[in-house]
């Protein structure tokens, strides 16, 4: 059995049929342009089995044959299972491709939802899933698919980031996946495409759903493209004019908006995707129409999709309240992940959800004997270190750096020989706790200590204190407990501490930042 949407020509070698001059100038062109990036890469080529990919493919096995191509791509077929005949159209391509001597992968995709966006999401998804870190996936879209995509975004409302099309090299990240999509044909048109596999005779899938109507950019092929070539004939060409017009502006306001970012950005508070801050007081010293343009590269950061016009204006809005309430928060789904905009003070922050999840991770009491962590196997250019983890997921780690043989120096010197019997302390921040900080007076809690650090709401349950514990012996033989408090640590800053006493004992002052010297607070990613 076989399916009535394959174009029944007899499936044949078409190495040595002739090559169309237009469409191999083009793809010959792009491998040269990005040469350098196409060296020691694998190349794959995105195979519906429709006119399109067939085609390429088709190209492809041809250049190979006459020594112009250097290898030849790896097909990959998707069956979706959303079409009655797809097992038919996989069989197809499958043989096809055995008949050009072309390798060939047939993928099975999941589609969650029955729309074309699902669709191409499921698609990309298992391709990704399937090809290596830095491997190039070969596309055919064509100059008319770009016209309708362009078309679709403007009347979707897209700025100049959507209106610029697709890329015909663009690096895409999922994660940690990185991959690149390359479409050499973006300047061709369908008819030359069609002209080609006519002659060919490729057996190609006309998929029926291409042309119904039934979504978004088959009514514009099919209804409203017509139209405006009665208008203008070179309607296809012209909107590729403007799409590349449109990309050149793209890169300028890029630039301008990296170049402001620069400026503004909080970078000790930045920690990768996770969470992204930028000083309102900077950016409010740029023009109103560069705010935008930053806050909307700021947000989009990370994500293959812009941020929409909304978003950006409530966050400028955001960014514009003089009042002190913390609490108002926006939230954006991205594509790659949802995140929380928020602001504290002067500080604009955009926090990932699983980030955000990862601060309310309990956090534990350690006691550890100091002469335990004497025994690291790591070591500094200056000393031996211990990593104690604080917390920890899939994602992130926050350990604090312990320079044990350091701090038993110091403290054999500063405690008559006691070290041995010493223990540091890690616990969590209780709220009534009382702490002295540098930065007060007196001893604060609670939220007096969060204001006076300027401790965000969302960071308030991912406080540590840290420190050193010891007995000694007094004169007359009993034993003293002696607490020596060293820092308050979250995931971003360190703050030093001392005793309430400490204003009126400035050597145990002294002692305690030496002590402090020797501990660090690190959060990397896993």
């Amino acid at each position: 059995m076989t399916s009535s949407a394959i174009i029944s020509h007899p499936i044949k070698s078409i190495a040595d049929l002739p090559v169309d001059k237009t469409l191999a100038t083009a793809l010959v062109s792009s491998m040269s342009e990005y040469s350098d990036q196409l060296h020691g890469r694998r190349l794959w080529l995105a195979c519906s089995g429709g006119r399109d990919s067939l085609a390429l493919a088709a190209l492809c096995v041809q250049l190979y044959r006459q020594g112009k191509l250097p290898c030849l791509p790896q097909l990959l077929h998707v069956d979706h299972g959303l079409q009655s005949d797809s097992q038919y159209w996989a069989k197809h391509v499958a043989n096809w491709a055995q008949a050009q001597q072309i390798p060939c992968c047939i993928l099975q995709a999941q589609v969650n939802g029955h729309d074309e966006q699902a669709a191409r999401q499921a698609r990309y998804n298992i391709m990704r899933a399937h090809i290596n870190q830095d491997d190039v996936l070969l596309l055919a879209h064509h100059a008319d698919d770009q016209a309708e995509t362009v078309l679709m975004r403007l009347i979707q409302g897209a700025g100049v980031n959507g209106l610029s099309g697709m890329q015909p090299w663009r690096v895409q990240t999922q994660g940690a996946q990185r991959n690149i999509l390359w479409r050499p044909w973006l300047t061709i048109r369908r008819a030359n495409i069609s002209a080609y596999a006519k002659r060919l005779q490729l057996p190609y899938i006309d998929d029926p759903t291409n042309d119904s109507g039934d979504n978004v950019r088959s009514g514009l092929r099919r209804d409203i493209m017509p139209i405006l070539a009665t208008y203008n004939p070179n309607v296809i060409d012209n909107i590729a004019r403007s799409v590349q017009l449109l990309s050149e502006a793209q890169e300028t306001i890029n630039a301008q908006a990296m170049q402001d970012m620069q400026q503004t950005e909080h970078t000790d508070l930045q920690f990768s995707s996770a969470q992204r801050v930028l000083n309102i007081d900077a950016l409010q010293k740029l023009p109103m129409y560069r705010q935008r343009q930053l806050l909307h590269y700021w947000l989009g950061q990370d994500e293959p999709l812009p941020p929409a016009k909304q978003l950006v204006d409530d966050v400028l809005t955001l960014s514009q309240r003089d009042d002190q309430d913390h609490q108002t928060e926006l939230f954006w789904q991205g594509r790659k992940a949802s995140y929380t905009i928020r602001r504290y003070r002067q500080q604009l922050y955009r926090m990932s959800s699983e980030w955000l999840s990862w601060l309310k991770l309990p956090l534990s009491e350690q006691v550890l004997p100091l002469s335990s962590l004497s025994l690291s196997k790591n070591n500094s250019a200056d000393n031996s270190f211990e990593l104690v983890t604080l917390c920890s997921s899939n994602d992130y780690i926050w350990q604090l750096r312990v320079m044990g043989d350091a701090l038993l120096r110091l403290l054999e010197n500063s405690t008559d020989g006691v070290a041995q019997q010493a223990t540091l302390k890690i616990a969590p921040l209780d709220r009534k706790q009382r702490l002295k900080t540098e930065m007060a007076a007196r001893p604060q809690a609670g939220k007096k200590l969060y204001q006076t650090l300027g401790i965000p709401l969302w960071l308030r349950k991912s406080l540590m204190v840290v420190s050193i514990n010891f007995i000694k012996k007094s004169e007359d033989g009993s034993d003293i407990q002696t607490n020596i408090p060293l820092l308050l640590a979250s995931p971003f800053e360190s703050w030093l501490l001392s005793s309430e006493q400490t204003d009126k004992d400035t050597d145990s002052d002294a002692k305690s930042k030496q002590f402090a010297e020797y501990i660090r607070s690190e959060l990397s990613l896993k």
